[in-house]
């Protein structure tokens, strides 16, 4: 190692990025400030206990590797430049694409091919002209596994007016944020709902908070809460009838996300599963949306997107499954080995004694080859 990357100051390390870092969002050229930071550190002589204690041949091999290493390391800098700027260059050929789709959704727009209906069929179905794509967004999203589970039939309603979805990366602190566009509802007075995501590590996401959106219902039309009346007891002189107001099962529910308490300390063992369980599941909603609804949503829309997903899983459940064979077998090769033994004991006592009794486990096998079946192979 040479001396002078072990005096490179990395205080002036920004300025030393190269011009086409220029071009990246300040959270990229964060990222890649602090991951070059990381790895110079590590090349600037600071030597670890595991070092000290290689004999000096061993100790100049593991040098020459470290040399190596950062010139992977330099490589892979210029990885994560290049990605972020082709990321940039990409989302930006996306837009216009995004822009179109949310035309010929809310019927902004007619694509060519659409034949217009003679004047007195357009005065017959006048007031049920469908424009667009209706409820393009609800069925989208109820169509993803995921998403289904959080949408109630009440819901329905409400994101048929979900005209579009977008989200953007932010910076300080990084994170993403998605952005729900209605058109004009009887439920609530936003036009936009916000949920935000602040990260504390973006190459392997840890999520640090979520950030909701208050949403303004209407009187009577909280889809996330629901009040419930119950009559006054007979005899009682308050004849109104008592109301009570319950939480309940929605989507809507997406944009009030659990919150980490200031105090962690005060928060109990099982608490706090459960509140990472619940951090876990809305990133997931939230990632669902980013990665998969909003950039494949005509996909979904048709049922398209399904498919992958559904091979994706076919997969998995494989993979699970010849885990679960290996295990069996070893475990039927275990009692097979167990079974030789115990009769291999046996046929011993008999030969020292024949008033001595059985072995017990012998005994349980037998009672276990002879004893009642199994619920799922019962006669009928």
């Amino acid at each position: 190692m040479s001396n002078d990357k072990d005096q490179f100051n990395i205080a002036d390390l920004g300025a030393a990025l190269p011009a086409a870092a220029a071009a990246l969002s300040a959270e990229d050229r964060a990222g890649l400030v602090n991951a070059l930071k990381d790895k110079l550190q590590n090349l600037a002589g600071q030597h670890s206990d595991v070092l000290e204690t290689l004999s000096p041949n061993v100790r100049r091999r593991v040098e020459f590797l470290r040399e190596i290493q950062a010139q992977h390391d330099e490589l892979e800098a210029k990885f994560f430049e290049e990605r972020a700027a082709l990321e940039a260059k990409y989302q930006k050929l996306y837009d216009p694409l995004y822009t179109k789709r949310y035309e010929i959704v809310n019927g902004v727009v007619e694509v060519e091919g659409v034949t217009n209906e003679s004047p007195m069929d357009q005065e017959e179905d006048k007031a049920t002209e469908e424009k667009g794509v209706p409820n393009f967004w609800l069925t989208a999203m109820k169509t993803n596994e995921v998403l289904a589970e959080e949408i109630s039939e009440r819901d329905e309603g409400a994101l048929k007016y979900l005209k579009d979805i977008k989200w953007y990366r932010i910076d300080n602190p990084k994170g993403f944020k998605l952005e729900f566009y209605f058109d004009t509802n009887p439920y609530f007075k936003n036009s936009i709902l916000t949920k935000t995501y602040h990260m504390i590590d973006d190459e392997e996401p840890i999520l640090e908070k979520a950030i909701g959106t208050e949403i303004e219902w209407y009187p009577g039309k909280s889809l996330t809460q629901k009040v419930l009346k119950k009559k006054p007891r007979k005899g009682s002189k308050n004849a109104k009838p008592i109301t009570k107001t319950e939480n309940c099962e929605s989507f809507f529910n997406f944009f009030n996300p659990p919150q980490v308490p200031e105090d962690e300390e005060d928060i109990d063992e099982d608490i706090a599963e459960e509140l990472q369980n619940q951090m876990e599941q809305d990133y997931d909603i939230g990632s669902t949306i980013r990665d998969k609804i909003i950039p494949h949503a005509v996909s979904w829309f048709t049922g398209e997107a399904v498919q992958g997903d559904e091979f994706e899983d076919i997969e998995d459940d494989d993979e699970d499954g010849d885990e679960e064979e290996d295990e069996e077998e070893d475990e039927d090769e275990e009692d097979d080995d167990d079974e030789d033994e115990e009769e291999e004991e046996e046929e011993k006592s008999r030969k020292k004694t024949s008033t001595r009794p059985k072995k017990s486990g012998r005994s349980r096998a037998g009672e276990g080859q002879q004893g009642e079946r199994p619920p799922e192979c019962k006669q009928q």
